[in-house]
């Protein structure tokens, strides 16, 4: 079989436009060398708008397959970074694809033959410059970043927080109309909703996409970088503290019920006569007592008044008074009659309606007959239809969170008959999703609820 000489070509992007490097100008050396030695079968292997950072080329795969078919008796090409800008890369192709199969490899520019031992000693010292140039230039880059990302101008398009567009010409983020959504996010984290629940209420995939908006604080107008926070140029959706208000809403929550799996209470119970928390502490072979924390001396930092005098409660007597309470709300909820009535925000939809309605008959007259009368009637009107505007937005919100409080007590309807088939872990998760905080003053009690 006559082999044949592979004339490889490559150019990125950006080299395109460089000369001495564009496709045709590559050839014509290519095939005068050819020429010069009288190389007179060869193929072209073209590879265009291609990185050299690794070896995944269409062409380049092909001529690394006809390499182990036997076809090809040497590689030429331009220069050694036309094949590879990976010292790696390009060992591997020398060592592990051209060698085994008798194949000699060529470069013009830097007058390498590898079959002889200088130009295999050349090889690897080029090979090794070119690795280093391109590490050079990814650092270059890197450096070039953080200077952006300093001056307040976003990393780039890629990975576009959710709720803000990317604009290109100015190099911010411009919040878009998921904008609302992220900040319906925060405000109903912070009015007590699990993260699974507002997912579900605002048409979220799963819950971890509503924790990742959560923690990004591009939302609050900075930029994460390396670790680093810089202040961004671009708008804030929420306020900085807001946002630091739902991170530390996140780490209580997270700590809430790392206790024991038989605490139904931990984390919720705070002491009516000082305000510090209650523990529960082991009280002998009799069982658990809620304590405040102002009676441990080990843990000062949680002490409001070391003179309190809260004596506090049996774990067991809180926990009946809270199941109770709850219960009785399920049975409330049962016995609770629909009422037949319009529903608020159609009401107002309608009344939108109306004078958007009205808007347009006045437009219309004014149109026809200029009377400072007239603009008078659709300024007011227009101040009306923004009044009436605001007024939906706030009911919608409301429904939302009404809808999803129906739903809480609507699960309670039940909780009764299930609360003996569930487990200690349900059955706190139940008792977090209703209670806000349980304050104890000696024997007595109060329960604030969420909804």
């Amino acid at each position: 079989m006559n082999k044949i000489a592979a004339i490889y070509i490559r150019v990125s992007t950006d080299a395109q436009r460089e000369e001495g490097y564009s496709i045709d100008a590559q050839k014509e050396m290519l095939t005068a060398y050819c020429v010069s030695k009288g190389i007179k079968k060869y193929e072209y292997y073209i590879d265009g708008g291609f990185s050299g950072s690794n070896i995944e080329r269409p062409e380049l795969k092909r001529l690394i397959e006809d390499v182990k078919k036997g076809k090809i008796g040497c590689v030429l090409v331009y220069k050694l970074d036309r094949l590879s800008r990976s010292q790696k890369d390009t060992l591997y192709l020398i060592e592990d694809v051209f060698n085994p199969h008798n194949v000699d490899f060529i470069s013009l520019n830097e007058s390498m033959d590898t079959s002889t031992p200088l130009g295999r000693l050349m090889l690897g010292i080029l090979s090794a410059f070119a690795q280093l140039e391109r590490e050079n230039i990814k650092e270059r880059t890197s450096m070039g970043m953080k200077e952006r990302v300093k001056e307040g101008y976003w990393m780039g398009g890629g990975r576009v927080p959710f709720g803000y567009d990317y604009d290109q010409s100015r190099g911010i983020l411009v919040p878009n109309r998921d904008a609302e959504t992220v900040r319906r996010i925060y405000e109903l984290y912070l009015d007590g909703y699990s993260l699974n629940s507002i997912a579900r209420m605002l048409g979220l995939r799963y819950e971890k996409l509503a924790r990742q908006i959560l923690m990004r604080k591009s939302n609050a107008g900075y930029i994460v970088y390396n670790g680093e926070e810089y202040k961004g140029r671009h708008e804030a959706i929420v306020s900085l503290e807001t946002y630091e208000k739902a991170m530390q809403k996140m780490q209580e929550r997270s700590g809430k019920f790392k206790g024991s799996t038989q605490n139904l209470l931990t984390g919720l119970v705070r002491c009516g006569i000082c305000g510090a928390k209650m523990r529960y502490q082991r009280w002998g072979k009799q069982g658990y007592r809620l304590v405040c924390y102002s009676k441990d001396k080990s843990k000062p930092h949680l002490v409001k008044d070391p003179d309190c005098t809260n004596g506090g409660i049996w774990a067991t007597e809180l926990e009946n008074v809270v199941k109770e309470d709850l219960f009785s709300i399920g049975v409330k909820t049962q016995n609770n009659k629909k009422v037949d009535e319009k529903d608020v925000l159609e009401i107002l939809k309608e009344n939108e309606a109306k004078i958007t309605e009205k808007l347009k008959r006045l437009y219309n007259l004014y149109a026809e007959a200029t009377d400072d009368a007239l603009k008078e009637t659709i300024a007011e009107a227009k101040k009306s239809l923004s009044e009436l505007q605001s007024q939906i937005s706030r009911e919608e919100k409301q429904k939302i969170l009404s809808r999803n409080r129906r739903e809480i007590k609507k699960q309670l309807s039940t909780l009764r008959e299930s609360w003996g088939y569930m487990t200690d872990r349900e059955r706190r998760k139940v008792v977090e999703s209703c209670v806000e905080e349980i304050t104890v003053a000696n024997e007595d009690v109060e329960i604030y609820y969420k909804f």
